[in-house]
Order: C-alpha cells, then sequence, then structure tokens
C-alpha cells in the first residue's frame, strides 16, 4: 500500500513544503493538496517548490475541477512540472466543491467532467484534443505522463470513474462504504471493457495518532462536514431512501443545517456540530498505531492501493512520524 500525506496550501507555502519532504522522509510516496484559488494559495505553483525540494514524491490537487481553469492551462501546467521534474504529478479531479461555490459558481456536470478528463490528459501527454470545438495540441510536451484519478460518491459518478479515470479517490475510510463503491468503479470499468484492476483505488481520510478519543474526534469532526456536502448534493439528488446511495452514508446528514466554507476542512469547523461520533470513528482512522494498521489492512484487503492522510490538525509532525515509523512499515508486509 502506498502513502499520501494531504495539506492545505494556507501561507506560509515553506510550512507546506517542509511538510511534504517530512512525508518523503517517512515513506510517504505521495503529496496532495487541496484545491481552492479564493480559500487558500494556489497550489500549482507550490507544486513546483515541493518538486524541486524532494526526489521521488508525486504531487497533485485533491481535488481540481473543469472549471477554475481552462482545460489546456490545466494540462500545459502540469506537463511543464513534468518537464521540470520528471512524471512525478497525478490530477485529482472531481466537479468541484468548494472552489466553484465560493466563487458563487454550481458544480460541474458529469458530463463536462468527463469530457475534460479526456482532454486534460491527452493534452498533458501530448496528443491532440478538441477543446471548445477547436483542435489544440501541445507541441512541446515529449514523454509527458499524467494518470488522472476522480473523486466520486454518487452512483453516476462511481461509474463515470470506472469508465474513464486511471484511478478512484474515495474521500472516506470506512470499509463497508469502501467495499460498496470499489466494486461499483470496477463493475464499470469491466462493462466498458477495461481492467477493473487496473484502476488505482485511493482512500483519503483525517488520521489522528494518540490515546485521546475524544480529543481526535473533535480535531477531525470537520472531515463529516466537508463529507457531508457532497452527502447533501446526493440526497436532494436521489432522495433519502432511493437505494442509489447507501443509507449508511445518508442517514447522518439529517442535521446538517448549511455550510460555512470560511472553515472548510478546518478543525473546530462550527458548521459540523451536527456530525455524531460514530461517523467521525467509522470515516476517519483514529487512535495508537494499532488500529490505524488493523483499519488499513482491512482497507488494502478491499483493493485499496493508497491511502493518503488529511494531516489538518493540531499533530501533523507527529502524524507523519508516527506513520513512518510504524504505520507505513507494517502496511509493507
Amino acid at each position: 500500500m502506498d502513502f499520501g500525506l494531504v495539506l492545505q496550501t494556507d501561507p506560509p507555502a515553506s510550512r507546506v513544503i517542509s511538510l511534504m519532504k517530512r512525508a518523503e522522509r517517512n515513506g510517504f510516496t505521495h503529496g496532495w493538496t487541496f484545491d481552492s484559488a479564493v480559500l487558500w494559495q494556489e497550489p500549482f505553483v507550490v507544486y513546483s517548490q515541493i518538486l524541486a525540494n524532494t526526489t521521488t514524491l508525486k504531487v497533485g490537487p485533491m481535488v481540481t475541477n473543469p472549471g477554475t481553469r481552462t482545460w489546456e492551462v490545466t494540462a500545459s501546467t502540469f506537463a511543464t512540472l513534468n518537464d521540470m521534474y520528471g512524471n512525478r504529478t497525478v490530477c485529482g479531479i472531481g466537479r468541484g466543491d468548494s472552489a466553484m461555490r465560493v466563487a458563487g459558481r454550481k458544480p460541474n456536470t458529469l458530463a463536462r467532467l468527463g469530457e475534460a478528463i479526456d482532454v486534460i490528459r491527452d493534452l498533458a501527454e501530448g496528443r491532440e484534443a478538441e477543446v471548445d470545438g477547436q483542435p489544440m495540441r501541445l507541441p512541446w510536451v515529449r514523454d509527458g505522463r499524467l494518470p488522472v484519478w476522480m473523486a466520486a460518491y454518487g452512483p453516476k459518478a462511481l461509474a463515470l470513474t470506472g469508465r474513464k479515470a486511471d484511478g478512484f479517490i474515495l474521500q472516506l475510510a470506512d470499509p463497508f462504504l469502501t467495499e460498496w463503491m470499489v466494486k461499483a468503479v470496477r463493475d464499470a470499468a469491466a462493462e466498458a471493457g477495461r481492467d477493473p484492476d487496473a484502476v488505482t483505488i485511493c482512500v483519503a481520510a483525517p488520521a489522528y495518532v494518540g490515546d485521546d478519543p475524544a480529543h481526535a474526534r473533535e480535531q477531525c469532526r470537520w472531515f463529516g462536514g466537508m463529507v457531508g456536502n457532497h452527502v447533501a448534493d446526493l440526497v436532494s439528488r436521489y432522495g433519502d431512501h432511493s437505494g442509489m446511495v447507501p443509507e449508511a452514508l445518508t442517514d447522518y446528514i439529517k442535521g446538517r443545517q448549511g455550510y460555512d466554507y470560511s472553515h472548510h476542512g478546518r478543525a473546530g469547523n462550527p458548521s459540523t456540530d451536527f456530525v455524531p461520533d460514530e461517523i467521525v470513528d467509522r470515516f476517519c482512522l483514529l487512535g495508537p498505531p494499532e488500529a490505524h494498521i488493523e483499519k488499513l489492512r482491512a482497507l488494502r484487503d478491499l483493493g485499496v492501493d493508497q491511502f493518503a492522510v488529511y494531516d489538518m490538525h493540531d499533530a501533523q509532525e507527529t502524524t507523519i512520524d508516527a506513520y513512518g515509523a510504524e504505520i507505513i512499515p507494517a502496511l509493507s508486509d
């Protein structure tokens, strides 16, 4: 199993770079950041410095979207980083939650997202693609490689992931829901004539190593609120009891009263009071190293290839070091 570190690009950027260097020293293979230009600093600028200060770490957004930048700009940015530092980027992409809504726009449609996946990958790898009816190619790209991993929860998005994406990003670490969603992605890949096992599975969730469960939950409760934004979209589309989405995912948002993006992804987010302890425990990895190892082995058995640690809490260095010292080595067996 590979391991990634997920951060927000809060200033100063030097701290983000320092934490990513620490992660590489501790055996992490991927460095991810949020991508919301209003809420945080521009991640692609920071990626350049992360790549310059690490040796093998791969970087990318978790996740970008097709609406913030034009597709040829996104592709060119990835291709430039790859040309400068070797093919060390991954394009995580989704419909766009905070990046679009904070700017007063709606998230992108799945149809637009599916088209963007093909175009961005083709352009970044040097092939011709059509953007807004205009054929184009990046003539300077040589030996480009850009895996595109899609974030998804709902049935239509999971099906699109299986048909189009090189990888699947699932932002929660509940084994029951992971099994359900991985199966949906792989079934869709098989129906599209693809090799289901060729789709990389990445689970991303907060991890907090320690012996104080109450404190750990309060540091990670924000995550249930973030996931709740996407679940609320699914409920509005399919209803509470449609059978299209597991009720284990939809039941907990009944007390949701809205969401303030100024606290997005931050410990102490007041918009996440509705998230019960049970959901924090199910969606996140909390407790001593042994508890993390046990849950990660269960996820690995379900086909998860990478676990990406959301490290937005008050124990960032401690978590990175604990994973490097005890948890990552235990999952390499």
